[in-house]
């Protein structure tokens, strides 16, 4: 069998590896080199098991410029085409995923069109209206740096149709998944679609939760890692996911909390409401502590919004940086990664590390590095339980 998947991101990266062991993959970008770095079996994002595979494994696998050729034959298509929030219209911007759509749709009108891609809820309902019938959501449940892995052992896999082509998909998935003891649920496409949302909002309550008790603690001088500890000892919370932060960042929580709440126009609620502005409460607060120090020279060790990513998208530090300049304050930052990407020319770099930590008079780092241990007074972080 044949399957296109169009977007190399880690959405659609970590996919087509996955089906392409055992099936015949073609990914599809508009970057060249992301698409030459797969044909040379490379990965273009920081996923280690990602790079083990494409170098090691016996993958079904290559990656074109050409949409015509990827979708030609193609059984399946996959979507996994970016969909950022778009504040001034207070949803996704889903033009990318529209314009695949309907292109693919016309090179091959018989393939089944799978949407990786984060959309708001009814997208699929009213494009199925438009005449695509051969469309259904599968979202995604991947954690970047670790989104192969999570495909390999995934929690669930949820499908947004019910129908024998639906089935056929799920039983590809789970034919490349390393676990088979998986729940697999089929619902109806807009169930599937609340899912996605809900499950990253809920996500994002529970970082802002701990980053809000991580305020309250900080504030008052308690030892928070103690608080977090003791509550975590409940089995109806659990230890999990309660390393405070700057704030949540990354892909997908932001623009998804913010996707949510505007789909809940006419709905009444506050929950929702709370968790979109906790986070910049939280900022603001992290800021200000920064601010009372009043250092002359800050430091940002790393930009991106956790370990083992190479994503800074939406990463808290962002906000943080801008608030500390607009208070006067220099303000470089280390990381090599994103020293020459020129959407960063605003920011001050130093490459050395050394000369980093000798010019910081304090070192601000969401999350921390052994790379700082020799100057552990001067950093600046709340990641308490350093599990990222």
């Amino acid at each position: 069998m044949k399957i296109a998947v169009v977007g190399i991101g880690y959405v659609g990266l970590s996919n087509a590896i996955l089906l392409a062991q055992h099936d015949e993959v073609v990914l599809v970008d508009v970057i060249k080199e992301k698409v030459d770095l797969i044909n040379n079996k490379k990965s273009p994002i920081v996923d280690s098991l990602i790079s083990d595979y494409l170098e090691n494994k016996p993958l079904h696998l290559r990656a074109t410029l050409d949409l015509n050729d990827a979708c030609q034959n193609a059984e399946f298509i996959l979507i996994a085409t970016p969909t950022d929030y778009d504040d001034q219209t207070n949803r996704f911007n889903t033009s990318s995923v529209e314009s695949v759509l309907k292109e693919a749709n016309l090179i091959n009108p018989t393939a089944t069109i799978i949407i990786k891609s984060t959309i708001p809820v009814g997208f699929t309902e009213a494009i199925r209206s438009k005449g695509f019938k051969n469309v259904i959501f599968v979202p995604e449940f991947l954690r970047e740096g670790q989104a192969l892995y999570d495909n390999l052992y995934p929690s669930r896999i949820v499908i947004g149709d019910k129908s024998v082509r639906a089935k056929h998909f799920g039983e590809l998935m789970l034919q490349g998944a390393a676990k088979k003891d998986v729940p697999v649920l089929y619902t109806n496409s807009t169930e599937a679609e609340a899912i996605k949302l809900f499950a990253n909002t809920y996500l994002a309550m529970r970082v802002a939760f701990f980053n809000e008790l991580d305020s309250y603690a900080w504030k008052k001088g308690l030892n928070s890692q103690e608080i977090i500890e003791g509550i975590g000892l409940d089995p109806r919370i659990g230890k999990h996911y309660c390393n405070p932060s700057f704030g949540y960042g990354g892909y997908c929580l932001p623009k998804d909390t913010k996707q949510l709440l505007a789909n809940y126009k006419d709905v009444p609620q506050e929950l929702i409401t709370a968790i979109v502005r906790s986070n910049k409460t939280r900022k603001q607060f992290v800021s200000s502590q920064v601010l009372a120090m009043s250092p002359k020279v800050v430091g940002v060790y790393k930009l991106a919004m956790k370990t083992g990513s190479d994503n800074c998208r939406a990463s808290a530090i962002f906000d943080i940086i801008n608030e500390i300049k607009s208070k006067g304050i220099k303000v470089i930052v280390y990381d090599p990664a994103y020293s020459h990407n020129n959407s960063l020319s605003f920011l001050q770099f130093e490459d050395n590390l050394a000369k980093f930590k000798e010019i910081s008079d304090l070192i601000i780092a969401n999350r921390y590095s052994q790379d700082l241990m020799d100057v552990e007074l001067k950093v600046f972080s709340r990641d308490l339980f350093r599990n990222n």
